[in-house]
This record gives C-alpha cells, sequence and structure tokens, in this order.
C-alpha cells in the first residue's frame, strides 16, 4: 500500500506473567492480556504492547466484551479482528501471516469484514462507521455482504459515545474521498442517525437556479472545497443544512430565505452534540452564517467590506473564500473563482487596515472620560460602539477631534437608547446589502 507503519503491536501465546517475567519493567494494568514493555530507542523511551492471543464473547454494550479468554492459536486471536485488511500478522521472520484474505483485498481494494459481518459489527458498532472511514482513506469498495450488514445494523450506531463518532466523521472529511464516504454513510443508512439534518435535504430540490437537490448540492460542495482543513470542510458540507426548514414557495418560486441563519444554528447544534471544542464550533458556524456575503463588482462598496471583516473576523477571510468557491462548484458553476470574488480578495487587502474594531478608534475610553467628566461604566462602551459603526461607514472619521465632536451630542443618550443607535446604523447598512444579496441568489 505505500504506507509505513508508525508502531507496532505484538501478540503471542505467552501468558502475561510470563511475559512480566521476561520484562522486568513492564507493566500489566487490564483485563485483556496487553502488557506494556519499555524499550529504549534513540535516546528515548518507548512502550510495545505485547498481547496474549484471546477471542472475545458477548459484547452487551456493542463495545466491550464481558468474556475474554486467553488462547493458544494465533489464527483465533485474528479471527476477532474487524475486518480483513486489519487481521494479518508477521512472524520473525518478516513472513506475513493471513487467514482471512487480507493480502488479496489490499490488491483488489476492498474492504470486508473478518467472517460473519453481521457478528463483527455485533460486537463493536463504531465499525460500522469504521468501515466507511476506511473505503474514504484509503479509496476502497466496501464489499457487498459487509455492506449490507452496516445497512441493516445501522441503528446501533446511536449506541456508540458521540465522541467516537465525531473522530470518525473528522477523518472522513478529512481524507482525500470525503463525498464518497459521506454518500456511503447516507446508503448504508447510516447518516439518518449520525447527521438526520443533513439526511433531511436528500432529494429535496432548490429553484430553477439550481441544478442540484440540496444533499447533492452540500456533498458537492464538500467534494470541491478548496481547503485541506477539515473544519472549512465541514463548513461547506453544513453551509446549506438549514435549507429544508427555510424552504417556502411564494408566488410559485421555491425560496429559502434566511437559511444562512437556520444553517448557523443547525450547526451549532450539530457540532455540540458531537462534542466538537468551542472554539471549533464558533468557526464553523461563523463562515455557515456568513457564507451569503454579496460581491458583485461596482456595487460592493469599501464600507460594506469592512462590515464583512468586522463581522467575520479577518483571520477568517481566506476560509470565507474558499466556502464560496467550494458552493459555487458544488452548484455545477464552471469558474471556481471568477473576477468579482478576485475583485473582492482585492479589496480585502484595500480595507485591511482601515478600522473594525473599537481597538482602532483614535480615542478610547479613557478619552472619553476625561474630555466629558464622565465615570467608568457601560455607557463608555456603548459610545464608542456608536462611533465605530460611523467610522466603518467612513473611515476619514477616525480622527481625535472628529470622534469627541461626533461623541458630545451622544451623551444625552441613555445606556439603551446608545445601543440602539448602534444597531440602527449597522442594521441599515446590512438590510440593503442583503436586498442586494437576495437579488443575486434569487432567495
Amino acid at each position: 500500500m505505500g504506507r509505513e507503519p508508525h508502531d507496532w503491536d505484538i501478540t503471542t501465546n505467552a501468558r502475561p506473567e510470563d511475559v512480566l517475567a521476561l520484562f522486568k519493567k513492564s507493566k500489566y494494568e487490564n483485563d485483556f492480556g496487553t502488557v506494556l514493555v519499555p524499550y529504549h530507542d534513540k535516546d528515548k523511551t518507548q512502550v510495545v504492547e505485547v498481547t496474549t492471543y484471546r477471542s472475545e464473547a458477548n459484547y452487551d454494550d456493542h463495545r466491550h466484551p464481558s468474556e475474554i479468554k486467553f488462547e493458544d492459536k494465533l489464527e483465533k486471536d485474528l479471527s476477532r479482528r474487524d475486518f480483513t485488511i486489519n487481521a494479518m500478522a508477521m512472524d520473525k521472520d518478516g513472513q506475513i501471516i493471513d487467514y482471512y484474505g487480507g493480502q488479496e483485498d489490499i490488491q483488489q481494494k476492498i474492504i470486508r469484514a473478518v467472517g460473519d459481518p453481521l457478528e463483527r459489527f455485533k460486537e463493536d458498532a463504531l465499525r460500522l462507521m469504521r468501515a466507511v472511514r476506511f473505503s474514504a482513506t484509503l479509496g476502497f469498495t466496501i464489499e457487498p455482504q459487509t455492506k449490507e450488514a452496516i445497512s441493516k445494523l445501522a441503528e446501533s450506531i446511536t449506541l456508540v459515545a458521540n465522541e467516537r463518532i465525531r473522530d470518525e466523521l473528522i477523518k472522513i472529511i478529512a481524507s482525500p474521498n470525503p463525498y464518497e464516504g459521506m454518500y456511503q454513510l447516507h446508503d448504508t443508512k447510516l447518516l439518518q442517525y449520525i447527521l438526520p439534518e443533513l439526511e433531511a435535504g436528500y432529494g429535496i430540490p432548490q429553484n430553477r437556479h439550481h441544478i442540484y437537490t440540496i444533499f447533492d448540492h452540500s456533498l458537492l460542495s464538500l467534494k470541491y472545497c478548496p481547503s485541506k482543513d477539515y473544519l472549512v470542510r465541514l463548513a461547506a458540507l453544513f453551509h446549506d443544512i438549514g435549507k429544508p426548514q427555510a424552504r417556502k414557495i411564494i408566488n410559485g418560486q421555491i425560496t429559502f430565505y434566511n437559511h444562512e441563519y437556520i444553517s448557523a444554528n443547525l450547526t451549532k447544534n450539530i457540532m455540540t452534540r458531537l462534542r466538537f471544542p468551542k472554539d471549533d464550533i464558533n468557526r464553523v458556524t461563523n463562515l455557515v452564517r456568513n457564507h451569503m456575503f454579496y460581491y458583485n463588482v461596482g456595487e460592493v462598496t469599501e464600507a460594506s467590506v469592512r462590515r464583512l471583516i468586522a463581522k467575520t473576523g479577518e483571520q477568517n477571510l481566506a476560509d470565507l473564500i474558499d466556502l464560496r468557491i467550494a458552493d459555487r462548484l458544488g452548484s455545477g458553476t464552471a469558474k471556481a473563482k471568477p473576477y468579482k470574488l478576485r475583485h473582492l480578495e482585492y479589496m480585502f487587502d484595500k480595507v485591511r487596515h482601515d478600522p473594525i474594531s473599537v481597538k482602532m478608534l483614535k480615542i478610547n475610553g479613557t478619552d472619553l472620560m476625561k474630555e466629558f467628566n464622565l465615570r467608568p461604566g457601560p455607557q463608555i462602551g456603548a459610545l464608542l460602539d456608536v462611533l465605530l459603526a460611523n467610522v466603518i461607514n467612513d473611515p476619514k472619521l477616525n480622527e481625535p477631534s472628529t470622534l469627541l465632536a461626533m461623541a458630545k451630542p451622544l451623551l444625552n443618550l441613555n445606556l439603551d437608547e446608545l445601543r440602539q443607535q448602534a444597531k440602527n446604523i449597522i442594521d441599515e447598512e446590512r438590510q440593503t446589502e442583503d436586498r442586494r444579496i437576495r437579488r443575486q441568489h434569487r432567495v
């Protein structure tokens, strides 16, 4: 396969007590016959696992065996492995021991369960996803009986801890074949239990400007996402996941008003359910929520670009462009990056140093307190927010004397009125931009 192993596990008919007697510094602290044997390699202490041949039975929780029996034959030990490609061993002379046809399956690029696939999957329900993951990462085909068994037992994936499902999903998304992997999850009925929100888009058409269903478009967007970052790929997969809920027919036309906000909420719920780290959830949700940005040449203003940067964060701009490219190619559009998208990147660079946060204003809270004899409190932050909203529209206003002059009439407003004024300035511009987006996408 052209892959170099990163670690080696040793299996033997020797019992754990025999291994402990041979290696004085070894440790045995489990019920599975695995002894940890330390050794030195290039001035570093490494550990190799030495495990006694064993058979297992009664997987009551679809994960851990309640009965373990030490065996004398290697074949018995290998029979409990998940797939034939993982059920091979090498003896001390370098000869491959292959009782179940793993070498041939590697040559034929096949994922096949060892023995009865139903029994293998009942032993550990995560193997259902592992089969798909190996298929996606290796580019192999799942053997028909193995695939049929996955479909029959698909519901048992709900018995697996969400963290383990998350880890397998990440490996599929990050694989060389994420599109094929996700379609395999659908074909084997696993997807309806893992990501029912994504499955909900299967077979649902979009409006007349889209040639693919919601589901197919989502998977194609994943396929064509130029980023190798699995979180950006996840955003590509989830960016339209809210469309089934947002879908309405108005005057005979299919619309998806506000689907980006529904998609962002669903994305947050999914990633929270699967126990993703909070920072990852925020990053992906941010990309999904803002994927409908407007970028028509001649209509995009520097102020709107500054607002986009302020809203999404400068560090996310490249990812947002990759998401838009994925969205375009996943819609059957020929050009990945048309002139207007390249022009937007130019606009990003052009306004990159313009003020987009309170920290970039040329006055701060201390200046306001000194100038107007104010006490510390939330009013100071609200004043700065109003000033920033104006400066984003016109950076020329970002001068100390101008900002102080703008702040003076605001002193008569209470805290709620200040917050509302900042919101009104932002909302007015965003509503104008939103109308442009709706016209462009006909949604």
